[in-house]
């Protein structure tokens, strides 16, 4: 049984996210402040933390940053607001995805089981031979080992960032819609596609020469995005 850690202030709020968890099967604790929520998962490290950006005591982002001191950790920001600028730090601290209060808890569980299937995924991917390196002008992807190079320059990137640049060197050329990215990298029928946009606009920002002038995920108008370097397939190492 999967262990989720809820995290947020509002026992309204842990108390029906913590019962649909139940339901869908998984086990579940519940932390109130940023310091119980460090704690618990210092001291039983869960399988995903369910964590709100609010919080007293120690807001989110530091929650985010210190739990993922001991090794890389599924987690899933909450925020009350619309502003993107939270999503974006949320983003830059490692959270692998965001969802703006207020929220259906039914897809709350959806978006957890996706990303728990997304890591289970990356786990098994580290023992799986090895493949090609997928090239695109100065961008080099290895998918087993899941590194990304430019200009032969390691980047960091998210998982959620490194599977959608995967998608779209596997997919050059082609226009591609905002709905089937999430299909397709996210693995959701439904959710806030603005998720799409910004991870689109934090990807530009790590791989782009100009991120306000792409080169590389053109934007196709009244479609979605489209990446246009040519790619090439070729083994061994990018350095």
């Amino acid at each position: 049984m999967k262990r989720v850690l809820v995290v947020d202030d509002d026992p309204t709020v842990s108390e029906v996210v913590a019962g649909y968890l139940n339901r869908a099967g998984f086990a579940v604790d519940v932390a109130a402040d940023g310091p119980a929520a460090v704690a618990k998962a210092t001291a039983q490290p869960p399988d995903l933390v369910v964590l709100d950006l609010m919080l007293p005591g120690m807001d989110g982002l530091e929650v985010c940053r210190r739990i993922r001191r001991n090794g890389p950790l599924p987690v899933i920001m909450l925020t009350a607001r619309g502003d993107e600028e939270d999503r974006i730090l949320g983003l830059e601290v490692g959270a692998d995805d965001y969802v703006t209060k207020p929220f259906s808890p039914r897809e709350l569980v959806l978006r957890v089981e996706s990303v728990l299937r997304r890591a289970g995924a990356v786990a098994a991917a580290r023992t799986a031979p090895a493949e090609a390196w997928l090239r695109a002008g100065p961008i080099a992807l290895e998918p087993t080992a899941r590194r990304v190079t430019r200009h032969r320059r390691e980047l960091s990137l998210t998982v959620r960032e490194f599977d959608l640049l995967e998608y779209f060197l596997r997919n050059p050329g082609r226009a591609t819609s905002r709905e089937e990215l999430m299909r397709k990298v996210w693995g959701w029928e439904f959710g806030d596609l603005s998720t799409v946009t910004v991870h689109v606009r934090r990807l530009r920002g790590k791989i782009e020469d100009d991120p306000a002038r792409p080169q590389l995920i053109g934007t196709v108008w009244g479609v979605g995005y489209r990446f246009d370097a040519p790619r090439t397939n070729g083994g061994g190492d990018a350095e």
